[in-house]
Formats: C-alpha cells, sequence, structure tokens
C-alpha cells in the first residue's frame, strides 16, 4: 500500500465531497452541508486563497481530506472513506493540518459532535487535543498548544 499526502487543487472539489459524504458518524449531504454554506464554489474559493486542504491517496486513488481555516486558527474537516479507516490516514493528515496551523498560531481548535460514541473524540484525544468546552448542538471544542 502506498500512501502519499498532497495539498489539494480546485480539480478535487468532486472528491473532497465525495469522502465527506461518504462518511457514517457525523455525516452530512450535500443539500446539508449547502444549508451551512459549504458548497463547491465555497470550497474551490478557498481552496484558490490558500493551501488550506490536503488530499490522502492510497495507491493513486482519494481516500481522505483535511481541511483548515488558516486565519482562525481552526482544523475545519477531518474524513478519511470508511474502506479506508485505521489505517493511519487520520493521523498523517492531521500533522498536515497542524503544522500548517502552528506557522500561525500558538494554539489551535476544532469543534466536532461531542456524544458518547462518537470515534473523531478518542483520536483527537490521542493526538494531545483537549476539550476546553461545550458549544451548541451537543458539539466540543478542543484545542491544542504549540509543544514548547
Amino acid at each position: 500500500m502506498q500512501t502519499l499526502i498532497r495539498t489539494a487543487t480546485q480539480d478535487d472539489v468532486d472528491t473532497l465531497f465525495a469522502i465527506r459524504t461518504s462518511v457514517v458518524q457525523n455525516h452530512l449531504s450535500v443539500e446539508q452541508m449547502a444549508d451551512l454554506g459549504i458548497t463547491p464554489q465555497v470550497l474551490a474559493d478557498s481552496i484558490r486563497a490558500a493551501p488550506c486542504v490536503w488530499i490522502a491517496e492510497v495507491d493513486g486513488q482519494p481516500a481522505g481530506f483535511s481541511m483548515v481555516d488558516l486565519a482562525g486558527g481552526e482544523v475545519f474537516a477531518m474524513f478519511v472513506l470508511p474502506t479506508h479507516e485505521n489505517l493511519g490516514l487520520g493521523r498523517q493528515l492531521m500533522a498536515v493540518a497542524e503544522a500548517a496551523l502552528f506557522a500561525h498560531h500558538e494554539r489551535l481548535f476544532l469543534i466536532t459532535d461531542g456524544r458518547d460514541g462518537i470515534r473523531a473524540n478518542g483520536f483527537y484525544q490521542r493526538l494531545g487535543w483537549a476539550v476546553v468546552g461545550q458549544v451548541e448542538g451537543g458539539d466540543v471544542r478542543y484545542e491544542k498548544s504549540r509543544a514548547p
């Protein structure tokens, strides 16, 4: 198995949506994402503005992605195809996302579903992220500071 992490381009927008809509936990449809203001045009504009999305490829096929808000210091998205979970792709994608954000910020944050049984919570905690509070809708805010 050959793994490559690369910067996404505008040509990857459809792939990003396909990965995002494939997940089981924290699933959103294209329509639900549009209701939140996440559209192909918005994503393409973000990619054009700054390197903020990375794709994990396994044997040349896209299998996951991470996305950050460079200005805000937020890991905005981290998703891996269900068929490619537990291969270390999330760890690799998070490492790239964190490095990009720590180049601009001392403290990073992300928001995710805080309900029991959501695997992302254990994943983030194992990578050194700490819950700092609750946000609306049952979500939690995680933060991570740059190592001294």
